[in-house]
């Protein structure tokens, strides 16, 4: 598997024991030479766009303040009715080694390794691409390559829509709102998941995209730090999965299974630890039942943290290796590992881990691009970059997709208040 599954033809797909369904073409029923005229008319208007933007671009440049941040795309039904239910944003976990002090409402980061190698960390920032030209061949959002799906509610897109004179708006509106992020649903409420997750899944169908989905709400979530919360228990969250599978619809769709359950499982006794990794192991066989179409991976840690073949093991008990639930496993969710790093874990994760051939990795490379800081700094740490775009199209063996789990400018609780979008941290993180 060569690159990740996603995307391929028809004839490739043939040789895939998934079943997959017939794509015909990036764009559903348009024909390749609509595509390409609307590909023309939407580069000609980018191009207008950009001219616009330079001057913006150059005016941002001196623009400094200290900023707030962070967050995860979570979702919350508000005061609409079910059927119009639209996920909106909120903080996005961290991984850390030691957890911030808990905010009122949101959840706070999840963990990280405190000690990235200085070969991680000692790359110079490189100078951003402009709008025009993106660096190592990635495209703007609306590239029928990448194929994912943006949705339209994140703190990031409704921040550039309320500031279109602010001259750090183009910045961030070019190199961070125009991409496809994932979506966060930690609301543990089996009543509402279902209308929530399928805005979203509905929202990628129409366009004929992937939509990227987060399910966390495990109970004893972040073994009762800063990001703790989750249902009530393995029954109740049992139920939660039940309704956040009847959201997922009949598309194809990738489902980021419980960011730190667990690598971070250290903190329960065997018997509680054996109990989460069989609700785990069914959660993936729930999800795939209900869409055949769904990838769901399982949670690798990142490079950084635990052995590869301590976290095979861990993997293997929580049912990773079984194609009834599992595609794989993720890594790096909200960390700046280095992709080169995290590629070579996943693989090293998947030798151990066994199972069938095709079982692929999924990795977060939303603010990976300057890798780890030396010192171990995990909130909002500085001289921190945008990592590769979100693709399906990875080039390497074995790894699926590259994605944005964590929402570049959500802050960790550092930066500002916890769960805040900072306008300068995204700035900051665009410009290097």
């Amino acid at each position: 598997m060569s690159g990740g599954v996603f995307g391929a033809s028809e004839g490739e797909r043939q040789g895939v024991a998934r079943g997959r369904r017939e794509v015909s073409g990036e764009w559903g029923e348009f024909h390749v030479s609509g595509l390409r005229a609307q590909r023309l008319a939407a580069r000609r208007a980018e191009r207008r766009r950009a001219a616009r933007r330079h001057a913006m671009v150059a005016a941002a440049s001196v623009v400094a303040a200290v900023g707030t941040v962070t967050g995860m795309v979570t979702a919350l039904d508000g005061d609409r009715g079910s059927d119009e239910a639209r996920p909106q944003a909120t903080r996005s976990p961290t991984l850390r080694l030691h957890p911030v002090p808990p905010t009122p409402v949101l959840p706070s980061p999840s963990r990280t390794s405190a000690s990235p190698t200085p070969t991680e960390s000692s790359q110079e920032p490189s100078a951003p691409p402009t709008p025009d030209e993106p660096e190592d061949g990635e495209g703007p959002v609306d590239d029928p390559a990448t194929r994912l799906y943006r949705h339209s509610g994140s703190q990031v897109l409704d921040w550039v829509r309320a500031n279109p004179d602010d001259p750090r708006s183009a910045v961030i509106e070019s190199r961070i709102a125009d991409h496809p992020a994932a979506v966060w649903f930690t609301d543990p409420t089996p009543a509402t998941v279902t209308a929530q997750v399928r805005a979203v899944a509905s929202g990628g169908a129409e366009q004929g995209r992937v939509p990227v989905v987060v399910a966390y709400a495990i109970p004893d979530r972040d073994c009762g730090g800063a990001s703790q919360g989750g249902a009530a228990s393995l029954d109740a969250y049992d139920d939660w999965i039940d309704a956040f599978a009847a959201g997922l619809g009949s598309d194809e769709v990738i489902v980021i299974l419980e960011p730190d359950a667990i690598a971070q499982s250290d903190c329960l006794s065997a018997g509680a630890r054996a109990d989460r990794f069989a609700s785990l192991a069914r959660a993936g066989r729930v999800l795939k039942s209900a869409n055949p179409e769904a990838r769901v991976y399982h949670d690798a840690g990142h490079s950084g943290w635990n052995t590869a073949d301590k976290q095979a093991a861990l993997l293997r008990e929580a049912g990773a290796a079984s194609a009834a639930s599992s595609d794989g496993v993720f890594s790096n969710v909200s960390n700046f590992n280095r992709t080169d790093a995290e590629v070579a874990y996943v693989r090293r994760v998947l030798d151990d881990l066994g199972g069938p051939a095709d079982l692929g990795a999924v990795i977060d490379t939303s603010r990976n691009g300057n890798g780890a800081p030396v010192d171990g700094e995990w909130c909002d740490p500085v001289g921190r970059a945008l990592g590769r775009a979100p693709t399906l199209n990875t080039g390497e063996d074995r790894v699926d997709a590259y994605l944005w789990v964590k929402l570049p400018g959500e802050s960790d609780g550092c930066r500002g208040d916890a769960g805040a979008f900072s306008p300068q941290y995204a700035y900051e993180l665009a410009l290097r």
